[in-house]
């Protein structure tokens, strides 16, 4: 009997604090029809000082395994994809893990940035289908409030702090159906935050840097080609597809992505206008958000794709 894995809960949390667009004209030299013209973002959550990303990565697990009407200790198997850890280490993962009251369970970080949560959901499938546990919880946990150059007013605009986490079950039946995983390293320049640790003190600049042009035409290229890879594999048409929820990094990307393959906006999962660019809680704050309105439905094709610094992208076709 091949085992599978599904997704059978969903949750998210995001950090009281809202900064607009107009908050930024204080700080910077922006606007909000600058910024919103060219990236669709109105707003972002801001996380407080005391909140990190096992703080944010908690809120989401707790929502998604009440949402799975499981206990928190049948949880088998953590992955957390965050590019903003609370330490160098141990994980995030393990601190999220003493959180929720578990024990004993596999836990660790997924580092594919914006693409994160896709690796994260793609490596925690493989583990399920060894069988050897029952449940697992992937989280996107980002703060990445802690890593922007709030003067550089080409970066700081687009991202945002937040928390998405779904729970997944060993089941017989597909539920995730494929998953598709890849990467570039000599992009690596392109979008970074190239600041170390080095006897004790932060050797190189620990803030985001990004060459915008680079990667939105990167973006749209490998959005629209996993994308078809994953249809191909499952000899889909893009017309079996109920809904597309991209990364949510810029209005003006997803919009290509879906004219590439097809799609009307009206079957697009959009966030980026309220929550901004959040990495690796991008594509997991949208899911949860389509799961709880309704809008995702059983039985449906449910395509995820990234991407992100590395360069790094992927794919994960589900059957809801």
């Amino acid at each position: 009997m091949t085992i599978h894995s599904r997704i059978i809960g969903t949750g998210s949390y995001l950090p009281a604090k809202v900064l607009t667009n107009q908050d930024l004209e204080r700080m910077v030299d922006t606007t909000d029809e600058w910024v919103f013209t060219r990236t669709g973002i109105r707003q972002r959550h801001v996380a407080a000082d005391n909140e990190n990303a096992s703080d944010l990565a908690l809120a989401a697990s707790r929502r998604a395994i009440e949402a799975a009407g499981i206990r928190p200790q049948d949880i088998g198997l953590i992955v957390v994809a965050t590019t903003t850890p609370d330490m160098v280490f141990p994980s995030t993962a393990c601190i999220l893990q003493a959180k929720l009251g578990i024990r004993n369970s596999p836990a660790f970080d997924m580092q594919a940035v914006c693409s994160g949560f896709v690796y994260g959901l793609a490596a925690a499938n493989q583990f399920m289908r060894s069988g050897q546990y029952g449940y697992a919880l992937v989280v996107g946990a980002e703060v990445y409030s802690r890593i922007l150059d709030w003067k550089d007013r080409s970066t700081c605009v687009l991202f945002g702090d937040g928390a998405g986490a779904v729970v997944l079950k060993r089941d017989n039946a597909p539920g995730i159906m494929s998953c598709h995983l890849h990467a570039d390293g000599s992009y690596a320049g392109m979008l970074s935050v190239p600041g170390t640790v080095r006897g004790g003190a932060v050797s190189g600049r620990p803030l985001l840097k990004m060459e915008g042009n680079t990667v939105f035409k990167f973006a749209v290229k490998v959005l629209d080609e996993v994308a078809a890879e994953a249809l191909a594999a499952n000899h889909l048409r893009k017309s079996d597809l109920d809904w597309l929820i991209p990364h949510q990094a810029n209005i003006r990307i997803i919009q290509a992505t879906a004219r590439k393959l097809g799609l009307s906006m009206e079957k697009v999962v959009t966030t980026v206008e309220r929550h901004a660019n959040t990495s690796a809680a991008s594509i997991p704050l949208a899911l949860d958000e389509a799961v709880r309105d309704g809008r995702i439905r059983a039985g449906q094709h449910v395509l995820l794709a990234g991407v992100g610094g590395g360069f790094t992208w992927g794919s994960v076709l589900i059957k809801w």
